[in-house]
């Protein structure tokens, strides 16, 4: 399970450092790709399989659904981490997240999500200021 909130940077070439407690979770290889709210998402393999299965359920006759595949898989890139625990971000998924310097990488369940700083701040600031009014929302999913 991915958990926590860890500030790195993401230098020049485009290496990012993976936190050491994602990396054994992620093992070798694993998939990131352009998330919801212009994050990026992270998966391990076996997850993203799961992942992969879902999107393929959905019915190719239906244009939102066609839509959001592309969306989806369009972004996906497979990434390992290198000996000092980097992964590289390709440039159209920095651009995607607008990753330029300072980056939160958080621990959502099943996923890792990588937000530009600014984007995270915004983002939390958004939700914090309404999480009663979230959390009622979601009662009905049974959480």
């Amino acid at each position: 399970m991915f958990m926590g909130e860890f500030h790195h940077s993401i230098d020049e070439k485009g290496r990012l450092i993976v936190p050491s407690r994602f990396r054994e979770a992620l093992g070798e290889r694993f998939v990131i790709t352009k998330g919801l709210e212009n994050c990026l998402f992270g998966y391990p393999m076996d997850e993203w399989r799961g992942v992969e299965a879902k999107l393929a359920a959905l019915p190719f006759t239906n244009a939102d659904a066609r839509a959001f595949v592309r969306f989806f898989l369009s972004g996906a890139t497979e990434c390992e981490v290198d000996r000092q625990g980097r992964i590289l971000v390709p440039a159209n998924l920095r651009d995607y997240a607008r990753l330029e310097k300072d980056v939160v990488i958080i621990g959502v369940g099943t996923r890792l999500e990588v937000w530009s700083r600014e984007g995270w701040e915004r983002y939390s600031l958004d939700t914090q200021m309404d999480t009663a009014g979230l959390a009622e929302k979601i009662a009905n999913l049974g959480i």
